[in-house]
């Protein structure tokens, strides 16, 4: 069963969506801790592309890949995809007067908690909203 996340964001939807899909923003938010950070961002944003992006602990201690590929994008909308391990992931884009709800939904994987799977995606998200806020 897909586990999911929220935020509401104080900006317009193009502003979220060019910080959710650039990379140059994408390397400034997409970290769950002040201690880690994403150094590298890649990403062909349609249908059949790809994105790879480098997550690494501050310290240089531990870093790993996270990518996949886009089965689905509807600017400004959705976008769906498939991790490199077959799980899928459905963010959604939801206009809302001077905001924006932005929930993803996403397969969780077997070795950690769901509950530390939930709370390590939110608060890469609660990382994302306050980038999108703070612009």
């Amino acid at each position: 069963m897909p586990i999911t996340i929220s935020a509401t964001i104080q900006q317009s939807i193009s502003t979220v969506w060019n910080c959710f899909t650039s990379p140059e923003h994408i390397t400034q938010w997409n970290q769950a801790s002040a201690d880690w950070h994403c150094p590298k961002a890649e990403i062909a944003l349609e249908q059949g592309g790809t994105f790879l992006y480098t997550m690494a602990a501050k310290d240089g201690s531990f870093s790993f890949d996270f990518g996949g590929t886009f089965d689905e994008i509807i600017p400004q909308a959705c976008i769906a995809y498939t991790l490199g391990d077959g799980r899928r992931v459905k963010v959604t884009f939801e206009e809302m007067e001077d905001q924006v709800r932005v929930t993803e939904q996403f397969d969780p994987e077997h070795v950690h908690s769901e509950e530390m799977q939930q709370q390590g995606w939110q608060s890469i998200l609660d990382s994302f909203k306050a980038h999108c806020e703070s612009i």
